[in-house]
């Protein structure tokens, strides 16, 4: 059996390419730069549809890299730079960790980006290899931006902002949006369970406290009773007082 196997697509008269430089040992970085433009317009590519952004050192081409490919301009990226070993440990730091965030950005944001940061023993060595790099970066580039529509089934578009799916059981699919609405919905309706128990007790209260003043204004209206009749008592004593008097005379 032969597999079905796809040629190589290297024309790109119709792509976009971003690419970012490293300007530390800048000599060698624009030296693959130059060569690159070249090849890339070899395949197609005007440099109207090319955009170069430069950064200090190899360590900020990651943040970079991952702005231009945020900004859905590009079909692919290009990294140049160049990590020459000295006495300490730097280098090793600096070779991992630019490497690691081009791919960290090319998986995540599922773009493609050539890895044109070279990393040698001398500058001597980084000479000898600079033009060819840059060459080999822009074919790079252009292959993997073809292959990347190629994939995509026919008819269909990638759309980065497509809400993902999910599957219950293989059965019901939830669309991600709406089960956080759901989750919402739930929060928000306990909460005004919570707010109507909550101004359910304040009336109990109310009337509580409403039943307490009219028992208070109960018993002063009794108290301004018993008063009346102690008031009628004294009057009714004087006139006792007056009649007896009157008797005596």
């Amino acid at each position: 059996m032969k597999p079905y196997t796809m040629e190589p697509d290297r024309n790109g008269e119709d792509l976009y390419i971003g690419i970012a430089l490293s300007r530390f040992n800048e000599e060698i970085a624009y030296a693959e730069l130059e060569a690159c433009l070249d090849e890339l317009e070899s395949l197609g590519v005007d440099e109207s549809q090319v955009m170069v952004v430069t950064v200090p050192g190899s360590l900020e081409l990651g943040i970079a890299l991952q702005q231009m490919a945020m900004s859905y301009e590009f079909d692919a990226l290009i990294a140049f730079g160049a990590v020459v070993r000295g006495d300490t440990y730097h280098f090793d730091v600096v070779a991992n960790e630019s490497a690691s965030a081009i791919s960290k950005v090319s998986l995540e944001m599922n773009i493609p980006i050539a890895n044109g940061v070279l990393t040698v023993e001398s500058a001597d060595q980084a000479h000898q290899r600079a033009e060819e790099k840059g060459r080999d970066c822009a074919v790079v580039a252009v292959e993997l931006a073809n292959l990347m529509v190629a994939l995509v089934p026919e008819g269909e578009d990638i759309d980065e902002d497509e809400d993902f799916e999910y599957f219950v059981d293989g059965e019901d699919d939830m669309d991600y949006d709406d089960e956080e609405e759901f989750e919402l919905d739930e929060d928000e309706d306990d909460f005004e369970d919570e707010d109507e128990d909550f101004d359910d007790e304040d009336d109990e209260e109310d009337e509580d406290d409403f039943e307490d003043e009219d028992d208070d204004s109960d018993d002063s209206d009794d108290s301004d009773d018993e008063e009346d009749d102690d008031d009628d008592d004294f009057e009714d004593d004087d006139d006792d007082g007056d009649d007896e008097e009157d008797r005596r005379k």
